[in-house]
């Protein structure tokens, strides 16, 4: 899913989906249940089908809200050019602590605003933004202190209720019985692409998993590949989040892997921990 514009850009609710980056899949009469079933032709369109798409990693939930919170200005204005970015790790230590589940504390340099992109792309893009506490928690942890009151308000009506049923979920954001909640993102990679002193413009290219694990699922796990642009700016001593923006791909063609059962996918989130993202 795509989100061509920054945010500000006077998006309304039906931005959310995008240009049609991810499809969803419903199992139909003799397709078994969406995970062991016979392997079906890839399709040369990405649209999206239904709302689901929406929650895609959940950051196309973040541009919309965030329209108009901030001065709209460019976080890089003024900034150097940004020099080459080698694709090798840099070896150095990403952060210093962690507030809650994500980590915080990045060196104010390229290396910090890299490893703290990355980060804060898998916080929101986690299954905490679909209950009103934790995300209120990811969203004062990831951005700058100025945006967040506004940010929370938009998110918490943006997630309402009948948001919810459409992805799947009850109205407190759990996963109906029997069946597993999926949505994970992981970073590939990063770039700089504009920096300075007190502001950095960081490109995270990313791959996520989003859906319901779960016998009965009409929503199956299915991936997504998108990068996130996100407009960091250096406050309290750290790297936060003062704008993002998403577009899709880059995309790799689909292997040949066998998709795996319902309940393989739902071991899998359960019995695979996460990790802290250092460029």
């Amino acid at each position: 899913m795509s989100l061509g514009d920054e945010h500000g850009g006077g998006r309304t609710s039906d931005g959310f989906g995008g240009s049609g980056q991810t499809r969803t899949r419903l199992p139909g009469a003799g397709e078994g249940d969406g995970y062991g079933g016979p392997r079906r032709p890839v399709r040369p369109s990405r649209s999206l089908i239904g709302v689901v798409g929406v929650v895609v990693l959940l950051i196309a939930a973040i541009a919309f809200a965030n329209q108009g919170s901030g001065d709209g200005g460019d976080a890089a204005d003024g900034a150097k050019p940004p020099g080459t970015n080698p694709t090798s790790a840099t070896g150095t230590r990403p952060v210093e602590g962690k507030s809650g589940d994500i980590p915080t504390g990045y060196a104010q340099d390229e290396q910090g605003a890299q490893s703290a992109a990355a980060n804060y792309a898998v916080a929101l893009g986690s299954d905490g933004m679909f209950t009103s506490a934790s995300r209120r928690t990811i969203i004062e942890t990831t951005h700058v202190p100025t945006v967040v009151p506004g940010l929370v308000s938009d998110l918490d009506s943006a997630y309402s209720e009948g948001f919810l049923a459409n992805v799947g979920l009850t109205a407190d954001g759990k996963a109906p019985e029997g069946q597993t909640f999926v949505s994970r993102t992981m970073p590939v990679g990063t770039k700089v692409t504009a920096a300075g002193t007190d502001a950095m413009t960081v490109e995270v290219w990313c791959t996520g998993l989003v859906g319901l694990a779960g016998q009965d699922s009409t929503k199956p796990v299915t991936t997504t590949w998108f990068t996130i642009t996100e407009k960091l700016k250096w406050v309290d001593n750290d790297w936060k989040i003062e704008s993002s923006t998403q577009s899709e791909g880059p995309t790799p063609i689909n292997g040949d892997n066998r998709a795996s059962s319902a309940d393989e996918i739902a071991g899998a989130v359960a019995g695979y921990g996460g990790f802290t993202y250092a460029r």
